[in-house]
């Protein structure tokens, strides 16, 4: 059994920051990649970001230069620094991560709970 729990969203002004936080735990051998994504009512889930287990990082166009995921693997986290934003930016942001668990080579994608971003203009 794995879990992911994410922390960090809230309300902010346009050119506000926010760091979301997502930490996972349970019967962990490995974790490889975690990203975030986010979904906006009417419309699909859309990736943000993903870091690898080394450290390699990806990007969404319209976040580039503004946000930036790092992950701590000692404590399972997976983070998103958000700066400069804007109500474009306004989610739910969902982290997830690639885990195999203990005891086997198989992996299974599992699913923070959402935490609302809102960016008032």
């Amino acid at each position: 059994q794995v879990q992911l729990v994410e922390s960090g969203g809230g309300l902010v002004q346009a050119g506000g920051s926010l760091r979301l936080s997502c930490a996972a735990s349970g019967s962990i051998f490995r974790i490889n990649d975690m990203g975030w994504y986010r979904q906006a009512p009417g419309k699909q889930r859309d990736l943000v970001a993903s870091i690898s287990s080394s450290g390699t990082t990806n990007y969404a166009d319209s976040v580039k230069g503004r946000f930036t995921i790092s992950r701590d693997n000692a404590k399972n986290t997976v983070y998103l620094q958000m700066n400069n934003l804007k109500p474009e930016d306004t989610a739910v942001y969902y982290c997830d991560a690639f885990v195999v668990a203990r005891g086997t080579y198989l992996f299974s994608q599992y699913w923070g709970q959402g935490t609302q971003v809102t960016v008032s203009s």
